[in-house]
């Protein structure tokens, strides 16, 4: 993940209104905003997916001693995301293509969601899943964006 939505993933989750317990990254390449998550958010459980077998072999690679199963990787597309339903606090997106609808199944009611990137009709999608937009900015010449899926919380 290029620095720069890295930092702008830093930047919103900044504004969560708590810790997450479960967090997913959609897209998550060989790991690098898993790895920043599970730092960030020490007691939280951080699971990362993405379509390339490579990648996902990669930030496997990367794990190292994690007794605990606090990080873990799966391949998967971002259509149909391999985790139950309503299991995910905090679901992260930097980049690739958004599939709102899928990663609101997987998150729970109250749930939030950070993107990092620039997509078209982002509101109307967002909405159109069911996600209210709470905040957006930009940092280092990258967007970011705050949702919550309605519901609790």
């Amino acid at each position: 993940m290029p620095p720069p939505l890295l930092t702008a993933i830093a930047a919103a989750v900044l504004r969560l209104p708590a810790p997450p317990e479960r967090i997913l990254e959609v897209g998550c390449g060989e790991g690098d905003g898993v790895f920043f998550l599970a730092r960030e958010f020490p007691s939280a459980r951080v699971r990362g997916v993405d379509s390339s077998e490579e990648a996902v072999a990669a930030a496997v690679a990367r794990v190292g001693l994690d007794p605990e199963g606090r990080v873990a990787f799966k391949q998967g597309g971002p259509r149909r995301l391999p985790y139950p339903t309503d299991h995910f606090d905090l679901a992260v997106q930097a980049g690739g293509r958004l599939h709102p609808a899928a990663i609101a199944k997987v998150l729970r009611p109250g749930g939030r969601l950070v993107l990092a990137g620039r997509w078209r009709l982002l509101d109307w999608r967002l909405r159109g899943a069911g996600f209210e937009a709470l905040e957006s900015g930009e940092v280092e010449g990258a967007r970011f964006h705050l949702a919550r899926l309605r519901g609790d919380g």
